[in-house]
């Protein structure tokens, strides 16, 4: 095995738990909150903001996050590569995967946003290396015009995927550990995580109930 291809299976092997998504008006104080509560993962997302200021976040989270979570940076694979991020979270408008995945190389983690089991597979074979998936419960965060999926069909989804399924979409404490025994590799939490005062003691407790769920 390759340096890159170790590298990458390192980095695969750490999507697990409570994969938080940075998106406020202070996304590196979010990040450094979360981080320091248990979550694994930090997403970076500042949609129609200015590169520069989306690029010194994410090196900002980066240094924050060395050694303890993976960052994955939202739409932009140009960004993640020179934030030295882990990765990039791509939606219905960004780069297909394989282009994204031109851009950052063998080593680096290329995610998708998905709404079924046909689009989850789709984008697996367009290069993604995991898939999120949801709106599982109903949510605030996006406003979409989609029923939520529920936990059977994110159930069914992680089951039949040979790629860890990132669980998005009104998840909070109540929730998570359901949506980790169904399956799902991570848990991404908007509200119910930033929304409670304690950044870090709410995610410890999020990241506790995924752990219970997950029976680790």
């Amino acid at each position: 095995m390759s340096g890159d291809d170790a590298r990458w299976v390192e980095r695969r092997s750490r999507l697990r738990g409570l994969y938080a998504i940075a998106c406020g008006p202070d996304p590196v104080l979010q990040a450094r909150a979360a981080i320091a509560g248990g979550a694994a993962v930090v997403q970076l997302r500042m949609k129609g903001l200015p590169a520069g200021e989306i690029l010194e976040a994410a090196r900002r989270i980066v240094a924050e996050a060395r050694g303890r979570a993976l960052v994955i940076v939202n739409d932009r694979a140009d960004l993640a590569l020179l934030a030295e991020a882990d990765g990039v979270h791509l939606g219905d408008d960004d780069l297909p995967p394989a282009e994204a995945r031109r851009l950052l190389g063998p080593s680096r983690l290329v995610g998708r946003t998905t709404r079924s089991l046909d689009e989850a597979r789709a984008a697996l074979l367009a290069g993604a290396d995991h898939v999120g998936f949801g709106p599982v419960f109903a949510t605030r965060t996006k406003e979409l015009d989609l029923a939520p999926r529920g936990l059977d069909s994110l159930r069914e989804v992680a089951a039949a995927l040979p790629a860890p399924v990132v669980a998005i979409g009104g998840i909070d404490e109540g929730s998570i550990g359901a949506v980790a025994a169904a399956g799902a590799a991570a848990a991404a939490v908007v509200s119910d995580l930033f929304a409670h005062g304690d950044v870090r003691a709410r995610a410890e407790r999020l990241a506790s109930a995924f752990a219970r769920g997950d029976g680790t």
